[in-house]
C-alpha cells in the first residue's frame, strides 16, 4: 500500500510538472569565443590596477619601489571548460606580467645583486598578490554579473504583452555543453499575474555542431497568440476610405438587395469592414513547418453619420497562416503568409453558397491590408535571453513534431569590456573584494 502511496504522488507530481518553452544549448565550441573575448577584458583590468609603493628597510639596505604599473600581461596558457556541478572553469597557467617601476635604493655593501633581486622580485610578488587577485575576484563576480544583468528575465515586448524567461531549475552542465530551461512564457501587460497552462511537448536539444542552440515549443508561440487576444489586439476595423475602393463596389452590389430593404436612405452611407478573432489562435509545429489557425467573424455595415450602424451581415472566416522562424541579431522574427482561406454563414447553408462570390476579393484584402500589418508587428521580434553585445549569425531553423529548434554561432557585437563599463555597478569598495589572504590564495 505505502509502495502504491508513493508511486501515485510521483505520478501527481509528473502530471503538474510544467515543461520549459523555451530551452537554450551551449556548446563548447562557443568557449574559445568566450575565452578570447575574457581574457581580453581581463587584461584590460590588470592594465589599470594601481600598485601601492613599497619602502622601507632591512638591515642596512635601504628602499623605495614606486610608480609602479602593469606594461604587459602575456596568458601563455588557458582553459575554458565545462565542469559537471561548477558549469564553467577557467584555467589559466604560466602567465607573465612586465612591470615598469622607479626603484631608490640604498645600501652599504658591495657584491649584493642577488640579493637585491630576490628581494625586489618577493616584493613584487607580494604587492602583486595583494592587487591582482582581488581584480580577478571583483571581474568575475561583479562585472560579470552586471553584464549577466543585461539578459531579459522578465521584460516588456512592446506596450500590449511582455515575456517571462524565468529559469526553470538550475543549469545542467555536461564536458560538452551548458543546458538551461527557461519558462519562455508572454503575457498581457495589464494581466502580469496570467498564466497559460503548458500542455505542449517538451522541447529536446541533441545538436552539439553549432556555438548555440534555442529550442520553442508550441506553447511559446501559443502563449503569445493568446496573450494579444487578451490583449484585445486581435481585431481590425475598416471604415469609409480605409476599404480598399474594389472590395467596397463588390460589398455594395451584393448586399444591395438588403440595404433596399432595411434602410434604403442610408444606401450612400460609408461601408464597415470588421474583423476579429474569436479564439485565441493555435499553433502546430510539425516537421513539414509551422502553421497558425485562426477563427475570426467578419461583420459588414454601413455607418451612416449620427445615426445607428445598420448591419448587413455577419459571417465567419477560418483562415490558416504559414509561419517562417528567423533569427537576426538576438531576436526571434517571424514572417506570416496567407495560404488557405475560407468564409461561411452563421445562419444558413444557402447564404453560405452566396459568400463564395466574396471569397477571393475577401482573400486579396487580407493580403494586401491585413497581412503586412500583421508582419510589422512579428518581424520587430522578441529578443532572446543573451547578454547585452552578443548577437546570433549563420542560424540554421530545423522543424520537429511539437518544437522547432534554431542551431547559430555566436559574434559579439560589442567588446565586453564596452558593455560592462556601459552597466558597470557603482564602486561599492572594498566590500567587492575577498579578504588578503583569500586573494593571495
Amino acid at each position: 500500500m505505502a509502495l502504491f502511496g508513493a508511486l501515485f504522488l510521483a505520478l501527481l507530481a509528473g502530471a503538474h510538472a510544467e515543461f520549459p518553452g523555451c530551452k537554450i544549448r551551449v556548446t563548447s565550441k562557443a568557449l574559445e569565443l568566450v575565452k578570447q573575448e575574457g581574457l581580453r577584458f581581463l587584461e584590460q583590468e590588470l592594465e589599470t590596477i594601481t600598485i601601492p609603493d613599497l619602502r622601507g628597510k632591512e638591515g642596512h639596505f635601504y628602499y623605495n619601489i614606486s610608480e609602479v604599473k602593469v606594461t604587459e600581461l602575456q596568458l601563455t596558457s588557458s582553459e575554458l571548460d565545462f565542469q559537471p556541478q561548477q558549469e564553467l572553469m577557467l584555467q589559466i597557467t604560466n602567465a607573465s606580467l612586465g612591470l615598469r617601476f622607479r626603484r631608490q635604493l640604498l645600501y652599504w655593501f658591495l657584491k649584493v645583486y642577488d640579493f637585491l633581486s630576490t628581494f625586489i622580485t618577493s616584493g613584487m610578488r607580494f604587492l602583486l598578490n595583494q592587487q591582482i587577485c582581488p581584480v580577478l575576484y571583483h571581474a568575475g563576480t561583479v562585472l560579470l554579473n552586471a553584464l549577466l544583468d543585461t539578459v531579459p528575465v522578465r521584460s516588456s515586448v512592446d506596450e500590449l504583452v511582455g515575456i517571462d524567461y524565468s529559469l526553470m531549475k538550475d543549469p545542467v552542465a555536461s564536458t560538452s555543453n551548458l543546458d538551461m530551461d527557461f519558462r519562455g512564457a508572454f503575457f498581457p501587460l495589464t494581466e502580469r499575474n496570467w498564466s497559460l497552462p503548458n500542455r505542449a511537448v517538451e522541447p529536446q536539444l541533441q545538436e552539439e555542431e553549432r556555438m548555440v542552440y534555442v529550442a520553442f515549443s508550441e506553447f511559446f508561440f501559443d502563449s503569445a497568440m493568446e496573450s494579444y487576444f487578451r490583449a484585445g489586439a486581435l481585431q481590425l476595423s475598416l471604415v469609409g476610405d480605409k476599404v480598399p475602393h474594389d472590395l467596397d463596389i463588390l460589398l455594395r452590389a451584393t448586399y444591395f438587395g438588403s440595404i433596399v430593404l432595411l434602410s434604403p436612405a442610408v444606401i450612400d452611407s460609408p461601408l464597415k469592414l470588421e474583423l476579429r478573432v474569436l479564439a485565441p489562435p493555435r499553433c502546430t509545429i510539425k516537421p513539414s513547418g509551422t502553421t497558425v489557425s485562426v477563427t475570426a467573424s467578419v461583420t459588414i455595415a454601413l455607418v451612416p453619420p449620427d445615426k445607428p450602424e445598420v448591419q448587413l451581415s455577419s459571417m465567419t472566416m477560418d483562415a490558416r497562416l504559414s509561419a517562417k522562424m528567423a533569427l537576426r541579431g538576438k531576436a526571434l522574427r517571424t514572417q506570416l503568409d496567407l495560404r488557405r482561406f475560407r468564409i461561411y454563414s452563421n445562419h444558413s447553408a444557402l447564404e453560405s453558397l452566396a459568400l463564395i462570390p466574396l471569397q477571393a476579393p475577401l482573400k486579396t484584402m487580407l493580403q494586401i491590408g491585413v497581412m503586412p500589418m500583421l508582419n510589422e508587428r512579428t518581424w520587430r521580434g522578441v529578443q532572446i535571453p543573451l547578454p547585452e553585445g552578443i548577437n546570433f549569425v549563420r542560424e540554421v531553423v530545423t522543424n520537429h513534431a511539437g518544437f522547432l529548434t534554431i542551431g547559430a554561432d555566436l559574434h559579439f557585437a560589442k567588446g565586453l569590456r564596452e558593455v560592462i563599463e556601459k552597466n558597470r555597478p557603482a564602486d561599492i569598495g572594498a566590500s567587492t573584494a575577498p579578504p588578503p589572504s583569500t586573494a593571495a590564495v
